[in-house]
C-alpha cells in the first residue's frame, strides 16, 4: 500500500485512510470516567457495550482503565491491569475489531497487547514511561502520540502557550521523531492535538481550526473531542453531557473536512454518519485513490 500520510498501521494489519476516516469507540473501564460515571466498570458490561459500538460502526475499540478527566489521580498498575486485560480478552473473544489500550503505563501495554490488543494510545507521547516504546516495537503495535501539558491533576491550572498550534505541533513532531529514532515505523503513528488537555477553551478552538498544520507533518491526525467541557463552554450549555452531543459531531465534519481521518467518541454512529456524508460531499465528481473504497 503506498503510504501518502494516511496508512496507519498495527499489530493485525494496517487501515487505509485516504479516502475514508474511522471512528475510534471511548470505553473507559473506570468508576470515576467524567462521561459514564462507572457504567461499564462491570468487565461484562464493558464487553457489551464494545461489541454494541463495533456494531455502531466503530472501527476500533479505545480501553482505558485510568481516568484521564482534569484533576483524576494516577491509578495503581496492578488495579489498571484488573481493570483493562479481563475487558480486552473478552473483546477479542468475540470479535476481530482492533482494540487501542489507552495507558501510559508500559507494563499496563504489554499486558493489554498480549490479551488482544493492537494499539497503544498514550497521553504523554510515550514520554510517561521509558519502556513504552520497545513494548510497541516488541509487539508491532500502532501508536497515538497526544499532547497534554502538565498531568491530569493539574493541567486545566491556567494552561499557557506562546502559540498554542506551533507548540503542539513541534512537540508532536519531535516525539514522532523520537520514536523513529528508536525504530518505529512511521506508518504506524497516529498524531493527537490533546484537546481539552491542558488547554482552555480558545486554545482547543484554535487547535481544532488548525488541524490542516497538524495534518501536513504527514501522519493521519486523530481528534478526541466527544463531550468534553469545552463544548459546554462555548455553546452555553455549561454541565450538561447530552448538550455537549451534537456540537462533538458538528466538529467530527468539520476535522474531517480540515484533513482528520480519526475520530475518538462515545457514540459512534451519529459520528460515522457525519462522517461519511462529509466524504461524500468531498469526493463528489473525484476518483478514488486506486485500491481505496468508500466504507
Amino acid at each position: 500500500m503506498r503510504d501518502d500520510g494516511f496508512t496507519w498501521t498495527h499489530r493485525r494489519g494496517s487501515f487505509d485512510l485516504r479516502a475514508s476516516g474511522l471512528i475510534m469507540g471511548v470505553l473507559n473501564v473506570t468508576p470515576d470516567s467524567f462521561s459514564d460515571g462507572g457504567r461499564y466498570a462491570d468487565a461484562g458490561r464493558a464487553v457489551d457495550r464494545a461489541l454494541e459500538m463495533v456494531r455502531e460502526g466503530a472501527a476500533v475499540i479505545d480501553v482505558g482503565g485510568e481516568s484521564t478527566r482534569p484533576g483524576a489521580v494516577p491509578v495503581a498498575e496492578a488495579e489498571e491491569l484488573r481493570r483493562v486485560v479481563p475487558v480486552i480478552r473478552g473483546i477479542r473473544a468475540r470479535s476481530h475489531v482492533v482494540i487501542s489500550i489507552d495507558t501510559s503505563k508500559a507494563a499496563v501495554a504489554d499486558e493489554a497487547l498480549r490479551a488482544g490488543a493492537d494499539i497503544i494510545n498514550d497521553v504523554t507521547a510515550f514520554r510517561g514511561d521509558a519502556g513504552m516504546s520497545g513494548v510497541a516495537l516488541a509487539h508491532g503495535a500502532g501508536a497515538v502520540l497526544m499532547h497534554m501539558r502538565g498531568v491530569p491533576a493539574t493541567m486545566q491550572e491556567q494552561p499557557v502557550y506562546d502559540d498554542v498550534v506551533v507548540d503542539v505541533v513541534n512537540f508532536l513532531r519531535h516525539r514522532m521523531e523520537a520514536l523513529l529514532e528508536k525504530g518505529m515505523d512511521h506508518r504506524a503513528i497516529v498524531l493527537d492535538p490533546g484537546v481539552g488537555f491542558g488547554k482552555t477553551p480558545e486554545h482547543n478552538s484554535l487547535l481544532l481550526a488548525a488541524t490542516g498544520a497538524l495534518v501536513q507533518t504527514g501522519r493521519p491526525v486523530l481528534i478526541g473531542v466527544s463531550k468534553k467541557s469545552f463544548l459546554g463552554w462555548l455553546t452555553g450549555s455549561g454541565a450538561d453531557l447530552d448538550a455537549r452531543h451534537w456540537p462533538g459531531v458538528g466538529i467530527t465534519s468539520y476535522c474531517r473536512e480540515l484533513g482528520a481521518r480519526i475520530f475518538r467518541v462515545h457514540d459512534p454512529l451519529p459520528h460515522l454518519q457525519a462522517l461519511r456524508m462529509t466524504e461524500a460531499i468531498l469526493s463528489a465528481g473525484q476518483p478514488l485513490p486506486e485500491g481505496a473504497s468508500h466504507a
